[in-house]
């Protein structure tokens, strides 16, 4: 016996065809209206955007380098100079 007998059946398998129907439709529809042709438009889009967004992430990595070494810097004189603070408070010789 299946799992689904009588017109609940029938009703899925019809709305599955008519998808598949539908599918086939547009499938022509967009090549029949040269859908190849702004693929093609988009693809060019998305390869100019590509190339841009590699510009802005090598800036990017360049700029954080640099900020990275400012940081740095900034800490080790920070830390020279707590260090020195505190040799003198203490007055014990390095």
């Amino acid at each position: 016996m299946p799992a689904q007998s009588g017109k609940g059946g029938k009703g899925i398998m019809v709305k599955f065809l008519i998808g598949v129907l539908v599918g086939i439709l547009i499938f022509f529809f967009f090549v029949y209206f040269g859908g190849g042709k702004a693929l093609k438009k988009v693809g060019y889009g998305l390869t100019d955007t590509g190339k841009k967004m590699e510009v802005m992430e090598e800036m990017i990595k360049k700029k954080k380098g640099e900020v990275e070494k400012e940081v740095e810097k900034e800490v080790k004189k920070r830390v020279l100079k707590e260090d020195k603070d505190t040799t003198k408070k203490t007055g014990a010789p390095r």
